[in-house]
């Protein structure tokens, strides 16, 4: 580890489903009892914005019942002592990196405490329910919806993103499908940097033979071992 400096991470659902957080495809394909295309698109916004905000208000007020776990405290931990360039990059909306009091943090999905307004594209931070046509506070508009980046949407952060996974020594993918894109290429991108590729999963996931290494098991038991495993190895500065 003395020659990595520069560290990118990407963690998925399987890192908060040990804290209680539904992941996004459950049993049958559905997403706590809805299919994907019904609460998480475009179409689905303006079909039944009802449907769709009162989803992301249950999933919003789910998160007064869950607590961080031992992998998002070990990574929060990395990212207090990592003397070197560290991202951790979500694909979760949920805000258990944040309270665990992680940092170097990017959410490229979106926030559940967030709104987004489409009439003037700011976001404003967001406790309570919301319903539709619930006034932007910045320009007045009944425009504000969930600030979820829905499928066929331009995940966020992404010039970040692409320029830390080019500069990285070492990428490492926790808790991931390895199915959804573009997240699922970001092995690749590093791959093709020159970057170490760890994998650190339930199972095997759909990209699992683009790492380099892979270890099985559960995040709270796995990410603990490996952020001691490199604070261990850290070089003195970076």
């Amino acid at each position: 580890m003395h020659d990595i400096h520069n560290i990118v991470i990407l963690t998925g659902a399987g890192l908060s489903a040990e804290s209680g957080i539904a992941t996004f495809r459950g049993p049958g394909g559905l997403w706590e009892g809805h299919r994907v295309e019904d609460v998480c698109t475009p179409q689905a916004l303006a079909h039944d914005p009802e449907l769709v905000h009162r989803f992301y208000d249950a999933r919003r007020a789910k998160l007064g019942e869950v607590e961080p776990n031992a992998a998002h405290r070990a990574l929060a931990r990395l990212d207090a002592e990592w003397p070197g360039q560290l991202l951790i990059v979500t694909q979760n909306v949920d805000d258990l990196h944040e309270r665990a009091g992680a940092r170097r943090l990017l959410h490229m999905h979106g926030e559940l405490k967030s709104a987004l307004c489409a009439a003037c594209g700011d976001s404003v931070e967001w406790e309570s329910a919301l319903p539709p046509e619930s006034e932007c506070p910045d320009c007045g508009s009944p425009a504000l919806r969930p600030d979820i980046v829905f499928f066929g949407e331009m995940p966020y952060h992404m010039e970040t993103i692409e320029r830390a996974l080019a500069d990285a020594d070492l990428f490492v993918s926790i808790g991931t499908s390895g199915a959804v894109y573009p997240a699922a290429g970001f092995v690749q991108t590093a791959r093709y940097h020159g970057a170490r590729t760890l994998e650190l999963n339930l199972d095997p996931s759909a990209g699992s033979h683009w790492f380099g290494e892979s270890r099985l098991g559960p995040a709270g038991t796995l990410v603990p071992e490996w952020v001691e495993q490199v604070l261990g190895q850290a070089p003195a500065t970076c």
